[in-house]
């Protein structure tokens, strides 16, 4: 049986004393929903009966309304479909009421906004930002257990109740946040209890509450340069004072932090995958940052950017297992090792901590939602979250051995790689490039998502290069596209 759309009922004010005509006013209020495009192209419209009906009046004007808009072309009538919006519109909309929108959408610039606000990067949406090869943040999802995940989903919304259906635990499920303290005192080597764990939307949003419980505005705070541009942007946000710490083989260079702000408010890390040069941050390092830590009266944000995968050895363990005086904010997602549209992730908090976040995360949604938690409960304590961590290993490992095989064939040694040792990209570096910003655009034309690695950096950018995601580009296809890169920047 063929199923159709309910129309949505439009708001139609009918004023019976007004001299116009009840089939004007309705008229009229159509004409200006769909000019002014509150109502889209192919939007279904109620039948004339049930609009007569909620207005209150005869069908007559209704269908005298109706008649005239499609005359006009405002509304077409198909069989078995009903009466809909005119899919394509007609000449009347580039008229006064268009260009009185046009010109207010231009206006809009000049209306007052926080100074905070007008300092963060205005563009929507970077060329190179596109999903195919070599898109960074993007994961294998073809190889994603999506029948065993279907099956949680569908158990848990046969057993839905009343009470899943109202607000949760504001710090997350209680079973949620004890099966991520198991696993991350099992897996990532961190020291924790299900009460120090809050549940956030995404790494994202725990930086936000990161900085909006440590942070005052004007405090000076570490990052890594070059580093993750979100996380600048967060900073940014929040008016604090960005202290760009190089990175060098070793990770952040805490002698240099310390020369340039000794009494930092807080530094940003990640110490397991920096991003983007993917280095792992040395033992020596680790210690000393936390010795600064403690010195220095001081907070570090430890983002365990893409930990479970690593190649030719084991994960490596958390710095926050190193903390011996609660100086760490640990965070991680599930954005890498189930899929980014969960949007879910976690924050690892020092006990004295917890009622200053647990009030920022409330005062932000609430709460996190309840539903998906559970599914991602128990995909863990089968024993799904494990089988599929080992597979995406072995997969990831193939696809970063055969990305590096084809750079080296292409490119020999007149290219460097970073950071291929773990993670879901790694980082090529052209020593006689000029503009990496301006071939990656050129590259998008192409449908080759290679992103720039000059803007990641806070000063003047030390390296040109490419960050190549490898996640979503099967190992196959990596000699064709590597190909495909060197005659776009041959032909530059």
């Amino acid at each position: 049986m063929k199923r159709v759309t309910s129309a949505i009922l439009p708001i139609i004010s009918i004023d019976r004393r007004a001299a116009e005509p009840l089939h004007r006013q309705i008229y009229d209020a159509y004409r200006s929903a769909i000019v002014h495009r509150r109502l889209c192209p192919r939007a279904r419209v109620p039948s004339t009966r049930m609009l007569a009906g909620e207005l209150g009046v005869s069908r007559m004007p209704v269908l005298n309304a109706y008649a005239q808009l499609l005359a006009e072309g405002y509304f077409e009538s198909r069989v078995g479909a009903g009466t809909l919006v005119c899919s394509s519109l007609p000449d009347q909309l580039a008229g006064p009421e268009a260009a009185s929108t046009a010109s207010t959408q231009r206006l809009s610039g000049a209306r007052p906004v926080s100074i905070r606000s007008l300092r963060l990067n205005r563009d929507r949406r970077a060329p190179w930002h596109g999903f195919g090869a070599f898109g960074v943040g993007q994961v294998a999802f073809d190889h994603f257990p999506i029948q065993i995940w279907s099956s949680l989903v569908t158990r848990h919304c046969r057993g839905m109740g009343a009470e899943s259906a109202h607000y949760g635990d504001r710090m997350g499920s209680v079973a949620f946040r004890e099966t991520i303290a198991d696993y991350l005192r099992t897996a990532r080597g961190v020291s924790c209890e299900a009460a120090q764990i809050i549940i956030v939307s995404g790494s994202q949003q725990a930086l936000e509450i990161s900085a909006l419980v440590l942070l005052n505005p004007g405090s000076p705070v570490w990052v890594e340069e070059p580093g993750y541009s979100f996380m600048r942007e967060v900073l940014t946000l929040t008016g604090c004072r960005i202290v760009p710490v190089p990175v060098d083989d070793e990770g952040l260079d805490v002698a240099a932090g310390t020369k340039l702000f000794r009494k930092a408010r807080a530094a940003f890390v990640t110490p397991s995958h920096q991003y983007p040069l993917g280095v792992t941050m040395s033992a020596s390092r680790r210690l000393q940052l936390l010795r600064w830590a403690q010195n220095a009266g001081s907070w570090i944000i430890e983002d365990d950017y893409d930990s479970e995968f690593r190649f030719g050895c084991q994960p490596i363990a958390s710095l926050q297992g190193l903390d011996s005086h609660a100086r760490v904010i640990y965070i991680g997602t599930f954005s890498k090792v189930l899929f980014p549209s969960l949007r879910m992730g976690y924050m690892v908090l020092p006990p004295d901590l917890i009622d200053r976040f647990y009030s920022v995360r409330r005062a932000m949604d609430l709460g996190p939602p309840n539903f998906y938690q559970d599914v991602v409960t128990d995909f863990i304590r089968e024993g799904h979250f494990a089988r599929h961590i080992r597979r995406m290993r072995t997969l990831y490992g193939d696809r970063r051995s055969a990305l590096v095989e084809s750079i080296r064939q292409e490119f020999g040694t007149a290219v460097q790689i970073a950071g291929s040792e773990a993670g879901l990209h790694l980082t090529v570096l052209f020593p006689e490039l000029k503009s990496d910003v301006d071939l990656a655009i050129k590259a998008a034309r192409h449908k080759l998502w290679l992103w720039p690695l000059s803007p990641a950096y806070v000063g003047k950018a030390s390296h040109q290069g490419f960050i190549l995601g490898f996640g979503n580009s099967s190992a196959e296809e990596m000699p064709r596209t590597i190909r495909k890169i060197r005659s776009v920047l041959g032909s530059k």
